[in-house]
């Protein structure tokens, strides 16, 4: 099934291209199918990139989603297209001034992770959207800073500064096997990690309601959820195009900043001489477990009842 998208909305064009299955909300309406509503925080620089790359994984499922997505409204986006966010990304205020509801939300990592929680602009309207998600989302997905901020929040646990940055493709290792979210996964899989900063596992086993569920030598903390399977914390970055990494290391020596070779990434460790892409498959499967087994069966059909 495909995903529903507002007419016109960029990522859809490159999707289709890529001969991933989308359609307008015309089309969507004509079929007896209630669509999962999936609210997107996007808080990523490249709007467009980050679009595709989620919405890529969303229209990969038998289930029909509908992708709305979310802004900052205290926070004005310094590499976006304004015209392009107010038409097509709402604020925490336009969905609660019409008592909207979602059997999802995602919220992306954000370019803000070596500040001080506290010290981010939107900090505040942040911890307004957690708190909104409590009572108006059956379950969250959080990816990198945001899974780092809403652990920070919701356990109190705290990021911790690295001296080198975690940056490449890393194997992991499955933990806890009877988990539906990984459900299927073999029992090590390649994901890709970009951060400086990390939450110390030890911590995280502290909390009787909390479940580590993928980890790697290297790169710490991966995959980890809420009993309950309402909270879902991702660590890295399987969403990443194959050439995400790449443009992340060209862009840091460019600026002239300290950066190492991605680890594990550059066949034969030849700066450009990108990799095949061999971790969508499993981020694909995480993305379809948790969409089946903690948001499909479990969500009320009558949105309302969330």
């Amino acid at each position: 099934m495909p995903v529903k998208l507002e007419p016109n909305i960029r990522a859809s064009a490159l999707l289709e291209k890529e001969d991933v299955f989308v359609m307008d909300s015309t089309r969507a309406e004509s079929q007896d199918i209630r669509p999962l509503r999936v609210a997107i925080l996007n808080l990523m620089p490249q709007k467009e990139v980050t679009e595709k790359q989620l919405l890529r994984l969303l229209a990969n499922t038998p289930l029909q989603i509908e992708a709305v997505f979310l802004r900052t409204g205290t926070y004005e986006a310094k590499h976006a297209d304004t015209h392009y966010l107010t038409s097509f990304y709402k604020t925490l205020q336009e969905v609660v001034k019409r008592k909207e509801k979602f059997d999802a939300l995602i919220i992306t990592g954000a370019p803000v992770e070596q500040m001080d929680f506290c010290e981010v602009t939107y900090w505040d309207e942040f911890t307004k959207i957690l708190d909104w998600a409590e009572q108006n989302v059956y379950s969250s997905m959080y990816i990198c800073w945001a899974a780092q901020a809403a652990l920070f929040y919701h356990y109190g646990i705290k990021k911790e500064q690295l001296k080198d940055k975690i940056f490449g493709l890393f194997t992991h290792t499955v933990k806890e096997k009877k988990s539906p979210l990984v459900r299927g996964f073999d029992e090590t899989f390649i994901a890709p990690h970009s951060r400086h900063t990390e939450v110390n596992l030890k911590e995280v086993e502290k909390h009787k309601d909390l479940d580590i569920l993928a980890t790697a030598d290297g790169a710490g903390l991966h995959l980890a959820a809420s009993k309950d399977l309402r909270r879902v914390f991702v660590f890295g970055h399987g969403e990443y195009d194959i050439d995400s990494l790449h443009s992340e290391y060209t862009r840091d020596k460019q600026k002239g900043l300290k950066i190492e070779l991605p680890k594990n990434y550059y066949v034969d460790n030849i700066e450009g001489n990108l990799p095949p892409l061999n971790w969508r498959s499993h981020q694909q499967l995480l993305f379809l477990n948790w969409l089946n087994y903690c948001v499909y069966q479990k969500t009320p059909f009558n949105i309302r009842d969330i």
